[in-house]
């Protein structure tokens, strides 16, 4: 049981500790601000009708908010290494703790976006104002005339105001933006205690000590990089193969022609050998060493098969 907590506590250290994450997430944030400020500009404009301010008011907020998400998720690569991982072995290698925490990192990375929008479209207050208009009590304003309804409130948020209510349209929009600032600094106090308690939550559990988990995001990180820059100048060496046996030739530039020279390239990577490195890792250890990656595993079978074959 001790040995199954601590490999779900290294997996989950995983996710809250690179600092290339928080710098993408940042930078997302930023982008975000800056969609919500040139849509709040150009697009946003409430229709100032009863039923319609209220839809018109959550779609502006819930729907680019929705889209973000997905986008996120989408564009997360664990989110298909856990598809690939399901397809492939049944997630039978994941403990719920395990398949918890990396559902966790995809669904958290994506929610930076939609949060901030979300946050962004609370502070400055105009969907707020426009979906709740209508449903302002009144009989809760000193002197306000009767005889006017929904109708009248929902023109509030816009510059048709009846004149013997305009006096009013000040104090009610002025209440509805702080009832949405409200909110919207209310959800950044709650996150800011959710990351600041995961975070405790990480440091507090987790068996790996910090001189190794940096050394871990920084082995996963370089390994990473070194795989996309090996992995296109193989997939090139091999296209200038397949072309020259078909043409007879292969017009290469001259960085290229020392590639083919240096490095031979024979046939495509067997799919069983790209199966075995990809999906989720469990962080393990083979006899007190680390393994830091599904290609350090298999790295390590590789050798230990070898020194096998040689031993017998």
């Amino acid at each position: 049981m001790a040995s199954l907590i601590a490999e779900n506590f290294k997996f989950v250290s995983l996710f809250f500790k690179s600092k290339d994450v928080m710098i993408f997430n940042g930078l997302i944030a930023l982008g975000t601000v800056a969609s919500q400020e040139v849509y709040s500009v150009f697009a946003f404009s409430c229709p100032c009708s009863p039923e319609r301010n209220y839809l018109y008011g959550l779609t502006a907020i819930g729907v680019p908010a929705l889209a973000v998400f997905l986008i996120g998720v989408m564009l997360n690569r664990n989110t298909w290494k856990l598809v690939f991982e399901c397809r492939t072995r049944g997630c039978r290698s994941l403990s719920s703790t395990a398949g918890f925490a990396l559902l966790g990192s995809i669904v958290g990375r994506a929610m930076v976006a939609p949060f901030t929008w979300t946050v962004i479209s609370l502070l400055r207050g105009e969907p707020y104002v426009c979906a709740l208009s209508e449903f302002v009590d009144s009989t809760s304003l000193d002197s306000f005339p009767g005889g006017h309804g929904a109708g009248t409130l929902a023109r509030f948020p816009c510059k048709d105001v009846p004149a013997e209510v305009e006096s009013f349209k000040e104090e009610i929009v002025r209440r509805l933006k702080y009832e949405s600032q409200l909110l919207g600094w209310l959800l950044v106090g709650l996150a800011a205690i959710t990351i600041f308690l995961l975070m405790c939550l990480k440091r507090c559990c987790s068996p790996l000590g910090n001189h190794q988990e940096a050394y871990w995001s920084q082995y996963r990180s370089s390994e990473n990089d070194l795989f996309q820059r090996t992995a296109e100048v193989h997939a090139k060496l091999l296209a200038a193969t397949n072309v020259k046996q078909f043409f007879g030739f292969v017009a290469l530039d001259k960085e290229e022609r020392e590639q083919v020279k240096e490095f031979a390239v024979e046939d495509a990577t067997p799919s069983l050998q790209w199966n075995k490195i990809t999906g989720v890792y469990l962080y393990r250890e083979n006899k007190g060493v680390p393994l830091y990656s599904r290609l350090h595993k298999w790295a390590k079978d590789m050798i230990d098969a070898n020194l096998d074959t040689n031993g017998k």
